[in-house]
C-alpha cells in the first residue's frame, strides 16, 4: 500500500491507472498515425509537435470519466458484464466532454476523426487489457502471503477484508493460534496452521511475507521469544490494527489499545492547518453560496408547495469538544415527524420523509445550508457529521472512543459521509466512527481535497445518500 493524500492507495490500483493512461495515449497517437492527421485539420505523415500535450489533456479527462464511473473501484467492478456497462458510459460521457472542449479550446483538435476512432479502438484495448490485469493480479504469484497470528474477531474481519479486496494483493496463508483444539478449522477461509510453540516452524513452510499480529488479548499470551528471533531474522511483522487501517480506510475499535492510539503516528492538528481549514471553509461557503443561489430558492419553493412547515430546519447537534450548536438544513420530513415518537434513528425507507425531502438527501441538497453553520464557525467543511445530544450521550456509553469524533469540529461532507450510508442503527454508527477516527488520525489540507473531490463525483453521479 502506498501512502498518498494521507490516505493509502493500493500498488495494483495505481499500476492500473498508469498502465492505461499509457494505453490511451497510445490509442491517440495509433488514431492520428491511421487518419493521417497532423492535428490541424490537415493530412499527412507528418507529425504533430503539439501531439503530446493535446493527447495528454485528453488523456485526463478519458480517465477522470472511468474514475467518475468507478471503473477504479476494483471492489465494485468484478464482473465482465458490469465492466463493459461502465466503459461504454464512460466512454459516451468522455466523448462529450471532448466535444465541448474542441468547442471551447479549437486548438485541442486533433484532427477529423481522430478521437472517434481513438474511442472505438479504446473501447476495445481496454476491455481486453482490463481482463487480462484482473487475470493477472488475481494469481497465486502476484499475491503476497501473510499469516495472521490470532483467531479473535480483529483477526477474522481482517481476512474478510483481504478475500474482498483482490486490489490489496495480498492472501491470507493461514492463522496462528493459542488454543490446540482450533487446529485444523477453517475460520472465514484460510485454515488454523498450528499453535503459538509451532510458529517459527510454520514461518519456515509457509515462508510469508508478512507475519501480522492480531491477538485480542496479548498480555501472557504473545508469544514474544518466537517473534523476536524471527524480527531478529528479518521476518517483516505488522500489526493487525495497523494492516486493517491501510486495507479499508478506517480504524477498528472494537479491541483498540488506547496505547496505540497514544504512539501511533497521527493525531496532530498543526495551529496552520486548523487556520488554513478555516480560510477553506469560509471560501467554499461564500462561493457555495452564490453558486447554489438559484437552486436553494427552487428548493425553497418545491419545499413549500409539497408541505405545511417552514423551509429550513434547526436542530440541536454536538459539536467541537461537546458544544451544542443549531444545525440548519432544508427541511426533508414532515412538520411533525418527532412529535409522538420523539428523537428515532431514520430507516431506509423512512414515511417521514417526503418527496422532496428524498431526492433532496439522495443528492444532498438538503445541506446546502450548513454553508451558514461554517461561515459562523460552528462546523467545518469537512470532519466528522454532527450528531444530536440525545444520541450522542447514548453512544459514548455504548460505544468506545465515541467522543474522541468531537476533538475536531464537524462538517458538511467527510471520510465516514462518502465511504457509509447514512447512520440508522448502532452498528452503522460503530462503522462510520471508525471512518471518524481514521480520518481525525490522518487531518490534512490534502486529505480534505481528496474528500470534497469525491463529495462532487457522489453528488453529480446521484449515487447513493452519504
Amino acid at each position: 500500500m502506498l501512502r498518498l493524500f494521507n490516505h493509502y492507495h493500493s500498488l495494483v490500483t495505481l499500476l492500473l491507472v498508469t498502465s492505461e493512461n499509457l494505453l490511451i495515449l497510445g490509442t491517440i497517437y495509433l488514431a492520428a498515425f491511421l487518419k493521417g492527421s497532423t492535428g490541424a485539420g490537415t493530412t499527412g505523415r507528418a507529425v504533430d509537435p503539439w501531439l503530446l500535450p493535446k493527447a495528454l489533456v485528453l488523456s485526463c479527462v478519458c480517465q477522470f470519466c472511468l474514475y467518475f464511473h468507478d471503473l477504479y473501484d476494483l471492489k465494485l467492478v468484478r464482473e465482465s458484464r458490469e465492466l463493459y456497462a461502465r466503459l461504454l458510459q464512460a466512454l459516451g460521457v468522455c466523448s462529450i466532454c471532448v466535444a465541448i472542449l474542441y468547442l471551447v479550446f479549437p486548438p485541442l483538435l486533433l484532427g477529423q476523426g481522430v478521437f472517434v476512432l481513438a474511442v472505438l479502438i479504446l473501447l476495445a484495448l481496454v476491455s481486453i487489457w482490463r481482463l487480462a490485469f484482473f487475470w493477472i493480479s488475481r494469481r497465486r504469484r502476484f499475491r503476497r502471503p501473510i499469516l495472521i497470528l490470532g483467531t479473535g474477531s480483529l483477526a477474522r474481519k481482517l481476512c474478510a477484508e483481504i478475500l474482498d479486496r483482490p486490489d490489496v494483493a495480498l492472501r491470507v496463508v493461514g492463522f496462528v493460534s493459542d488454543d490446540s483444539e482450533l487446529i485444523g478449522k477453517s475460520l472465514v477461509n484460510p485454515k488454523v496452521l498450528g499453535h503459538h510453540s509451532d510458529l517459527s516452524a510454520i514461518v519456515a513452510q509457509e515462508r510469508p511475507y508478512q507475519i501480522v499480529v492480531a491477538m485480542e488479548e496479548s498480555r501472557g499470551k504473545l508469544p514474544v521469544k518466537e517473534l523476536l528471533d524471527l524480527k531478529l531474522r528479518g521476518a517483516k511483522i505488522e500489526e493487525a490494527t495497523a494492516l486493517y487501517e491501510q486495507i479499508t480506510g478506517k480504524i477498528a475499535v472494537e479491541n483498540l489499545r488506547p496505547s496505540w492510539l497514544i504512539f501511533s503516528e497521527g493525531f496532530r492538528k498543526s495551529w496552520w492547518i486548523v487556520s488554513l481549514k478555516r480560510a477553506f471553509g469560509i471560501f467554499l461557503s461564500l462561493l457555495g453560496l452564490i453558486v447554489a443561489f438559484p437552486v436553494m430558492i427552487i428548493i425553497a419553493i418545491l419545499i413549500k408547495m409539497e408541505s405545511k412547515g417552514p423551509v429550513f430546519f434547526q436542530q440541536e447537534r454536538v459539536g467541537e469538544n461537546g458544544r451544542f450548536f443549531r444545525l440548519l438544513k432544508f427541511r426533508s420530513m414532515r412538520e411533525d415527524a418527532e412529535a409522538l415518537t420523539g428523537p428515532v434513528w431514520a430507516s431506509a425507507n423512512d414515511d417521514r420523509i417526503t418527496r422532496v425531502g428524498r431526492f433532496l438527501r439522495k443528492v444532498r441538497l438538503d445541506e446546502l445550508p450548513q454553508f451558514f453553520n461554517v461561515l459562523k464557525g460552528d462546523m467545518s467543511f469537512v470532519g466528522p457529521r454532527p450528531e444530536r445530544p440525545h444520541f450522542v450521550e447514548q453512544l459514548s456509553e455504548r460505544i468506545p472512543y465515541y467522543s474522541q469524533r468531537h476533538t475536531v469540529k464537524p462538517g458538511i461532507t467527510g471520510w465516514a459521509q462518502i465511504n457509509f450510508h447514512y447512520g440508522t442503527s448502532m452498528e452503522d454508527t460503530l462503522e462510520k466512527l471508525q471512518y471518524d477516527l481514521f480520518y481525525i488520525k490522518n487531518m490534512s489540507i490534502s486529505l480534505d481535497l481528496s474528500i470534497l473531490f469525491q463529495t462532487i463525483k457522489i453528488v453529480l453521479s446521484g449515487r447513493g445518500a452519504h
